[in-house]
């Protein structure tokens, strides 16, 4: 047994209310900067759609994750060595700009500089970001944004096509027979990379102190393997440094004690960031189960109960901190996958054992018991409107169990049952132990987790091990004697140079790509694309009467 530690995050998707905060904030912090303009480390999707890039759950278009081959051995869906090998300099499973999109820029100036007199309502013409031509915008990040399209595209969702016909066909695009639920989706920092596995130049890597997946931009040679690899999609390629790129899991925040940007943004408070103990030795065995619905358990068993003694002392043995054993105990990510199991993986069917674990949401349950002529406050009854509400368990199923209908609906009465047992709990101090035996939980138990789920607070939701605060010093010490930071290359996270001011190395993105040509002289039609405006702001400035 190898005793590993894994920084991992759980999203109650019952508490996203869709603001795109944590997007936003990402945005900002990692990919604000040229060539990653249609990056998006962190985005939220709303479900059912089919997302972002598109269909990115599609893995037969794709061959993004792993599979068994004949003989049952783990093997990657995008081929063996000698294949990539042959694709190296044109790989064809690799999302174009379209599945993607191709960003856009305004110029405001247009509306507020528009001289008198002009006989035509000046407007804001969309230009792309990359060319500074004017397009049409078709698609986005977040073109499905609360079922926005919704009606012509996402009957093409993956998640439908997969289901039982009968129960897709319960599945409706018109209005107040719908239904919709909002994703936030970052890597997945998975036990089992593929993009790890793929990468011809061994630039991925996952970190051995807390498994997160990083890439060395000094190694990788831009092959795009990762791309195709990865089922989630969430490794991209900087256009302008040719390098791959992906969330970090704010690495530079965990080591200093911190939550990610995300988690410490976000809204609904619905992160939780904790430390969770796994068996590296293990891995292989669960990710290669031959029947997809035993994924779910499998992986749960390569996680190791931080509150044994003998696990505490084998990762003491192993060299690992006291803090970090501490903190695993009290890690709220250990408590909802295991203890509680009430949180779900994200398509374990790819079989690359992901570490950003999802309550799945729960419909208004009570209203479904209601409209279905049965009683709200018996138990039975709400557990058997489980099956019937707006939100198909099928769908939810193809998402987070590989199908399995029944585990997704065993973690739905768990939550059902919490709620009911905290309203006769709240409205006149009963104890429900009815309830209690349902879902096999004790009273004081549903109400640890109803804390969790429900008012937990900050230092309850994020358990990052105090070793990383005991060393945050040390870290900014070596920062600051060391000339370079590894994230701060020309074009990296970083963001070096000299910034957007006088003199800048690096100008934005709509002022250099596919704007000048080789010899750095602006291409014929495209003159003042750049310039600086008169506010400072260097950006598209575009004459509204023509001239």
């Amino acid at each position: 047994m190898r005793i590993r530690a894994q920084v991992a995050m759980v999203m109650n998707l019952d508490k996203c209310i869709g603001c795109h905060t944590c997007s936003v904030t990402c945005k900002q912090t990692w990919t604000n900067r040229e060539g990653t303009e249609y990056v998006w480390f962190n985005n939220v999707e709303t479900k059912p759609g089919i997302g972002y890039p598109k269909h990115y759950e599609d893995q037969e278009k794709w061959k993004g994750g792993w599979q068994l081959d004949s003989k049952g051995r783990l093997v990657l869906r995008s081929g063996g060595r000698g294949k990539r090998l042959s694709r190296i300099f044109a790989n064809p499973d690799l999302p174009t700009l379209e599945d993607y999109y191709e960003p856009a820029t305004f110029d405001k100036d247009v509306l507020v500089n528009a001289p008198a007199g002009l006989s035509d309502t000046p407007v804001k013409q969309p230009r792309s970001a990359l060319t500074g031509e004017p397009m049409a915008l078709e698609w986005g990040a977040n073109w499905e944004d609360s079922l926005g399209g919704a009606h012509e595209r996402a009957g093409a969702d993956p998640n439908l096509v997969a289901m039982d016909p009968e129960a897709a066909a319960r599945v409706k695009f018109e209005f107040e027979k719908t239904f919709m639920f909002h994703l936030p989706r970052i890597c997945e920092h998975c036990l089992n990379p593929a993009c790890v596995s793929a990468c011809p130049s061994g630039a991925m890597y996952k970190r051995e102190e807390d498994g997160i997946v990083l890439v060395d931009q000094d190694r990788c040679r831009g092959w795009r393997m990762c791309v195709t690899a990865c089922p989630y999609k969430k490794v991209y390629v900087n256009h302008s440094t040719g390098k791959a790129e992906k969330c970090t899991f704010c690495f530079p925040r965990i080591e200093a004690g911190q939550p990610t940007v995300c988690s410490e943004t976000c809204v609904g408070r619905l992160r939780y960031l904790g430390i969770v103990l796994y068996d590296e030795d293990a891995v292989l065995a669960a990710a290669s189960v031959e029947d997809e619905h035993d994924l779910l358990d499998a992986q749960r068993q390569v996680f190791l109960d931080p509150r044994d003694p003998a696990v505490a002392a084998a990762a003491l043995e192993a060299g690992m901190p006291q803090e970090w054993v501490d903190a695993a105990v009290a890690s709220p990510v250990w408590r909802l996958i295991s203890d509680y199991k009430v949180a779900l993986p994200l398509h374990p069917e790819y079989r690359t054992l992901p570490m950003v674990w999802y309550v799945p949401p729960l419909s208004p349950v009570l209203d479904a018991v209601g409209a279905a002529g049965r009683d709200d406050a018996d138990a039975d009854e709400v557990f058997h409107t489980i099956r019937d509400l707006r939100i198909p368990v099928e769908y939810l199923a193809e998402l987070f169990t590989a199908g399995d209908a029944d585990a997704v609906a065993g973690v739905l009465m768990k939550l059902a049952g919490m709620r009911s047992y905290m309203r006769a709990r709240t409205l006149d101090g009963t104890v429900a132990a009815e309830i209690c035996e349902a879902i096999g939980m004790t009273g004081p138990e549903i109400e640890a987790m109803y804390r969790l789920l429900a008012i937990a607070k900050y230092d309850e939701r994020y358990v990052i091990p105090k070793a990383y605060s005991k060393d945050a010093a040390a870290l900014e010490a070596q920062a600051a004697a060391t000339a370079d930071c590894s994230l701060d290359c020309e074009g990296g996270p970083g963001m070096g140079g000299d910034g957007p001011g006088e003199g800048a190395s690096v100008p934005a993105t709509v002022e250099r790509f596919h704007l000048v040509d080789d010899a750095g002289s602006v291409r014929p039609g495209r003159k003042a694309l750049f310039e600086r405006r008169s506010d400072g702001r260097l950006g598209l400035t575009i004459d509204p009467a023509g001239a």
